[in-house]
């Protein structure tokens, strides 16, 4: 698989980690949006779109997001996400806000996407310098 296009959005707010957003195609055909660009203490490196996992309520059935104490719909106490039967979880045990909706399933992959990914962020930021 070949990435044949990246696109780089930045965003303008020095102090904040997010740095930017980006558009990979893959192969002329697939396209993969809201990729970010983030500091972290390391460095750059980029965290795949995702979402924020929901739970239903018991009363309603209403989607919630993880964590709230009432339902949004009936205003129905929540179980604690403890108790939940799908908790997401990472290799740790930690409960997950956030879910990817795509991503690399190899590390040499990952690599791969996020040096493409970095190098069009590098080029779109000297552009904005010039």
């Amino acid at each position: 698989m070949e990435i044949t296009e990246a696109k780089v959005a930045l965003r303008d707010s020095p102090d904040k980690k997010l740095k930017a957003y980006a558009t990979v195609t893959f192969d002329n055909c697939f396209v993969v949006r809201n990729i970010k660009v983030i500091e972290g203490a390391n460095g750059l490196f980029i965290a795949m779109p995702s979402r924020k996992v929901k739970q239903p309520c018991p009363k309603c059935n209403f989607k919630n997001e993880l964590r709230s104490k009432y339902c949004n719909q009936c205003a129905g106490i929540l179980p604690q996400s403890s108790t939940l039967p799908e908790r997401v979880e990472d290799g740790s045990g930690v409960q997950l806000e956030h879910k990817d909706i795509a991503h690399p399933i190899t590390q040499a992959f990952r690599g791969y996407l996020q040096k493409i990914i970095l190098e069009a962020y590098e080029q779109e930021k000297s552009k904005v310098l010039v």
